[in-house]
């Protein structure tokens, strides 16, 4: 005989909702509903008058040119950060998975990095490759290499690519080590008996097995990519040089923050986020179907 569980009380379930509905609100509807509101108005400094003027804010910064090199810095930046914290993470996770000598040392050094604030990993890196006070910065300019990351923009973007990367990768590393370690062992096993080396079996049984997890975190790694990275990016590069390294959440910060063009810095947030959904859209709609959850 099944028994279910009843509740009597008819308000407490809405009780159990309301702080993550309350927190959902606060921190979430109510800013998206903000940045709305304040892309169609032009405001003063203070924020005291504003005035209705339609889509004119989306008209200048849709017909800046700078804005357009932010999106395709943004966009090198958004893949070549998914693509190496995803690879990376994979290649780690099939290591500590497999039996190794100190697997247990290993997995935990590998999660560490996760617990850091981006603006702290940022400074580890400043403490690595500063041309002046980092280690492997004066190693490289003693062996001759032109390294100055703060004058070169292809070094600097090269640079906060690295150090986002670096900060997600032991996210990525949690969830494919959860994943590879959810597989049956004799289904490898069988494998292995039919004669499959190593990387027949990794392509044909392990890859198609971790893919809703791959799924999963390509979503995540393209929202942390655009939503997520402006702490790393402010502490060790400002946006520079010459504006190499600004990427579309950067300059919402530097024209709303800094600037003080609260209408354009809002429909800017506001084009973000109409990217960054349609972008997870796409990713359900196309990607979602060489996903195999059985």
């Amino acid at each position: 005989m099944q028994r279910r569980v009843t509740f009597d009380n008819r308000l407490l379930p809405y009780l159990l909702l309301a702080p993550q509905v309350s927190v959902t609100l606060v921190f979430f509807i109510w800013p998206a509903a903000n940045a709305i509101w304040q892309s169609v108005h032009l405001q003063d400094a203070f924020g005291i008058r504003s005035e209705f003027v339609w889509f004119e804010n989306f008209t200048n910064v849709l017909g800046d040119p700078n804005y357009i090199d932010t999106l395709k810095v943004t966009v090198v930046f958004s893949v070549a950060v998914t693509v190496l914290a995803m690879g990376v993470a994979l290649l780690l996770a099939v290591l500590a998975d497999s039996k190794i000598k100190g697997a247990q040392v290993y997995k935990t050094l590998l999660i560490w990095p996760y617990a850091l604030a981006p603006a702290v990993a940022a400074v580890l890196w400043i403490f690595i490759f500063n041309p002046d006070i980092g280690s492997l910065g004066k190693g490289l300019r003693a062996l001759g290499y032109d390294w100055d990351y703060r004058l070169n923009g292809g070094q600097a973007l090269v640079m906060v690519i690295l150090a986002a990367s670096w900060k997600q990768v032991s996210y990525n590393f949690i969830f494919f080590l959860a994943g590879l370690q959810a597989i049956p062992r004799s289904v490898m096993e069988a494998a292995s008996i039919d004669g499959a080396g190593p990387a027949r079996r990794f392509w044909t049984i392990t890859f198609p097995l971790l893919s809703p997890t791959t799924f999963f975190l390509l979503v995540v790694d393209m929202v942390y990519a655009f939503f997520e990275t402006f702490g790393t990016i402010h502490a060790l590069t400002q946006g520079g040089p010459g504006k190499a390294t600004e990427t579309l959440i950067f300059r919402v910060y530097q024209d709303g923050v800094v600037n003080n063009d609260l209408g354009g810095s809002s429909a800017q947030s506001v084009i973000l986020m109409v990217i960054v959904i349609a972008l997870t859209a796409v990713q359900f709609r196309f990607v979602e179907r060489k996903v195999h959850y059985s």
